[in-house]
């Protein structure tokens, strides 16, 4: 007990401590240029809203840490600010030049990608774990249309929508991305590769298209519902399913048929747990909201997922480019967002990066440290945005200032900075509403997950 408490305040720290360094560089970048162009600075704080804490150093700079942990500001009144994020500006204080707001708005991004690049150094030098989950197709539902087009249980994917895949994530990545529900998929078994084209549906739970296949693995329970059937049976979170109802279990899919198959029906279900092997009998009940039969879990593809150290890691070049690959990946997403199916609710705020950097704490401090590199490089690239109350709004209008040789009206900057500054914290209030309804569950799931760091490749792996 004790030594759990220990290890979630371990794993609470190390989130604070990585987010908190990736917005402290940030704002650090603008405080250490605004002293260097010889510009006022009134404050320092991480977060917004009031003060948690707060102290003033000897040339009169407020450092603040604050409730609401979605960034920071340096209060700069010779800046453009914002009264809804920064507070009321001094008025008398005069305004700096162009070149040094320019200067000041571009430290911050720079900063971020200097330390994504510090931090892809030591990844690259102490290796980075990589997920070992081959695309290896586990169970095929009789009578379906992938059934029709020949694809068999122990089939493996190569590609997906034009791409190579190594493993069932890059599956289902590319899934997502495609731009269509009908997507060009190669299947090999033996040496031959067929290619087929799958129809994806969206998936209830995640809100996104996924093929109509599972890898070939027993799915494990990561979590019951209190009263639920399955509870009530004596299962427990960690087994894994062998069978149900006599019937071998490949994959989620086919579990799922079958609990749904035998509503109201007493059924033996077969687990492992731990060394031990158990036969339970479940009965799945009509769940009133969807009709359907359910035993009351949430369900992994795998209760230990196994990691391979790739050392040395990818090189700082690789890590940052692959981020931006990534970027671009989900602008084009985003902008075909018909085609695609994904929208703004299914980005992340600052919910969604503290639970992922918390399973990636929970499970190796590496994968931590490589979600830093791809938030950093995020932070950069966001912040050049030209939009007020981004940095890139700063360096915006200091350049229209420097080309027509006037400024825009304060009152004009004052109203579209506060108003772009509410927008944006609207959006993160949005985008965190569903990190908690949606992918909450998935980030527990995740944070049960038990997991094997192999230092080199196993020799009986396939």
């Amino acid at each position: 007990m004790i030594g759990d408490l220990f290890h979630k305040a371990y794993v609470v720290l190390a989130v604070l401590l990585f987010f908190g360094a990736s917005v402290f560089v940030h704002e650090y970048g603008h405080f250490w240029m605004a002293r260097l162009r010889r510009m006022v600075v009134l404050g320092f704080s991480i977060g917004f809203g009031p003060k948690i804490l707060g102290w003033r150093d000897r040339q009169g700079v407020e450092w603040a840490l604050r409730w609401i942990p979605a960034g920071g500001f340096v209060k700069l009144p010779q800046m453009l600010t914002s009264e809804a994020i920064e507070g009321t500006a001094d008025r008398a204080i005069a305004p700096a030049s162009p070149w040094s707001r320019i200067w000041v708005a571009l430290a911050g991004p720079v900063m971020n990608l200097l330390f994504a690049l510090a931090i892809a150094t030591v990844i690259w030098a102490v290796g980075l774990p990589v997920p070992v989950n081959p695309p290896v197709i586990g169970y095929v539902e009789p009578g379906s249309a992938e059934e029709r087009l020949g694809i068999r249980e122990g089939d493996r994917i190569v590609r997906v929508d034009g791409r190579t895949v190594k493993n069932w994530q890059e599956v289902q990545r590319f899934t997502i991305l495609a731009r269509s529900t009908n997507i060009p998929v190669g299947i090999t078994r033996g040496e031959s590769v067929t290619n087929v084209v799958l129809t994806a549906t969206v998936n209830p739970t995640f809100g996104l298209k996924l093929l109509n296949l599972d890898p070939r693995d027993h799915p494990a329970v990561m979590g019951l519902s209190p009263g639920g059937s399955a509870e009530e049976a004596g299962l427990r979170v960690g087994d894994e399913f062998i069978a149900f109802g006599g019937v071998p279990i490949l994959g989620q899919g086919q579990l799922v048929d079958l609990i749904q198959q035998r509503t109201g029906k007493p059924s033996e279900v077969e687990v492992r747990r731990g060394d031990q092997r158990l036969k339970l009998t479940v009965t799945p009940k009509t769940d009133p909201a969807t009709g359907k039969g359910r035993i009351g879990v949430s369900i992994a593809s795998s209760r230990v997922i196994t990691y391979q150290v790739q050392r040395p890691g990818p090189t700082p070049w690789e890590q940052i480019s692959g981020v931006v690959v990534q970027m671009g990946e989900l602008i084009g997403a985003l902008v075909h967002s018909k085609e695609t199916g994904i929208g703004a609710k299914d980005m992340s705020g600052p919910v969604g990066i503290f639970g992922k950097l918390a399973a990636d704490v929970n499970t190796d401090i590496r994968l931590a440290l490589s979600f830093l590199v791809l938030l950093n490089v995020n932070l950069a690239i966001i912040n050049l945005m030209p939009i007020p109350v981004l940095d890139g709004g700063h360096i915006t209008l200091a350049l229209f200032e420097l080309i027509t040789r006037r400024r825009v009206a304060p009152r004009f900057q004052e109203i579209a900075t506060s108003a772009f500054a509410l927008v944006l914290l609207s959006f993160m209030a949005y985008v965190s509403f569903f990190d908690l309804v949606k992918r909450g569950p998935l980030f527990r799931a995740m944070f049960r997950q038990e997991t094997v760091i192999e230092s080199s490749p196993s020799p009986t792996r396939p």
